[in-house]
């Protein structure tokens, strides 16, 4: 394992600020493995560590293959997490839509322009992304659809669910996206949770990882588990948003992963004045529950479930 840094800068009251790469391997550059840009990120993080820590030891063990070069980048925000900021501490703007940055542009342009440089060689990206609401998921992988085709190559992930999707306009600056216009094979792996660590959710994520790289041949350890991977794409509509008609406190009546019917009580909103029931959220269609809203609260007209029908 060789640690290398990848963006660096001053600091007026702390230690310098540093993005750090772990490398494993030599060769052909195959998969690099992004963790954190937001510094609520907690699961993506911990995901990075312990997949760092897998490495090196397959790599001491002799079980990563000659010829195949992996590098993963825990965190490129560690400042954030640090003063407990959600997006970059000093303007609040979102790292992961500063791509492909810019050299001597603002400082979040500054470490994206130094991650996508770095990573932008790597024959697959793997991004640990987070969800903008907050909420629980099925763990899957998503794609974004560009001039690339390798929809067919998630399935080294085994994973549960492979989500294909047209980006839209404001994704157009997010690592996933110029990684493919820079001809990266790029996947967006999404865990449980994010704000949390679940372990669980964690070990999920990391397997597949691993088994993707069992499947291009990078490391030779046996990896059990994985699934048959079900795609859905988005043009077929078989995610089903639930919304609510009222704001108050949010009491689930399910799980992620559970099945449900139609009719089946999936939450209640309660008055939080007086703690009343004001409604009752059930399924409209037999399906899986795949996201569920995770905050105590909620808005009027949020989507508080999506299913997969």
């Amino acid at each position: 394992m060789r640690e290398i840094t990848i963006c660096e800068m001053p600091s007026l009251y702390r230690d310098d600020f540093r993005v750090k790469g772990f490398v494993f391997g030599s060769g052909k550059k195959s998969v690099s493995i992004v963790g954190t840009f937001r510094g609520n990120e907690y699961q993506q993080q911990f995901i990075a560590a312990r997949l760092v820590k897998r490495l090196k030891e397959l790599e001491s063990a002799g079980e990563l293959n000659e010829g195949f070069e992996v590098l993963i980048i825990p965190s490129a925000n560690a400042y954030s997490m640090n003063t407990r900021k959600k997006f970059w501490s000093t303007d609040n703007t979102d790292i992961n839509r500063a791509f492909p940055g810019k050299a001597e542009g603002s400082t979040p342009e500054i470490i994206a322009d130094g991650v996508f440089n770095m990573t932008k060689e790597y024959e697959y990206g793997i991004h640990l992304a987070s969800y903008y609401m907050v909420g629980s998921f099925l763990p899957h992988v998503r794609i974004m659809k560009s001039h690339l085709d390798y929809f067919e190559e998630s399935a080294g992930f085994m994973m549960p669910y492979m989500m294909i999707r047209d980006p839209r306009s404001y994704e157009k600056t997010t690592l996933n996206y110029t990684w493919q216009e820079a001809g990266v094979k790029a996947f967006s792996l999404y865990s449980a949770q994010t704000e949390g660590i679940d372990r669980n959710s964690a070990h999920t994520i990391i397997r597949s990882i691993l088994l993707f790289l069992k499947n291009k041949g990078i490391i030779s350890t046996e990896i059990l588990g994985g699934y048959k991977e079900c795609a859905i794409l988005e043009e077929e509509k078989r995610i089903i948003p639930v919304r609510t008609s009222y704001a108050g406190f949010f009491e689930p009546k399910v799980k992620v992963g559970f099945e449900v019917e139609k009719g089946d009580l999936l939450a209640e909103i309660h008055d939080p004045y007086t703690d009343e029931v004001i409604s009752e959220l059930r399924s409209p269609v037999d399906g899986v529950v795949f996201f569920m809203h995770s905050a105590p609260m909620t808005y009027s007209q949020t989507a508080v479930f999506k299913l997969i029908i």
